[in-house]
């Protein structure tokens, strides 16, 4: 219980808030496999759609989320906008994630 204790007390509180923040964007499994499926990968928008399978629309909302909270980053080319995970430790998470709920 102690180290439990000492373990919280090293998060400061903006710690804490943008790790609730970041979780609550990602509560959702859309937003998750959009995850899932960027890995460490760069792709489009189209890409993002192609793979998921849900309308063009949709994925967008949920990018929308996923990059007003920093977990994505978008870069525009042309006519088109690529999508990357922004932060490793997001992809770490996401790979325990895996590890703790998918069957293998």
């Amino acid at each position: 219980m102690n180290n439990n204790l000492l373990t919280l007390s090293r998060f400061g509180n903006a710690d804490i808030e943008r790790a609730s923040y970041a979780l609550k964007a990602m509560a959702h499994p859309l937003r998750l496999k959009i995850l899932c499926v960027l890995g460490r990968s760069e792709l489009s928008v189209q890409g993002i759609v192609d793979q998921v399978g849900s309308s063009q629309s949709n994925v967008s909302q949920h990018l929308a989320i996923l990059r007003g909270n920093g977990i994505i980053q978008a870069r525009k080319d042309a006519n088109f906008v690529y999508y990357r995970v922004e932060d490793d430790r997001t992809l770490r998470l996401i790979g325990m994630m895996r590890d703790v709920f998918c069957r293998h």
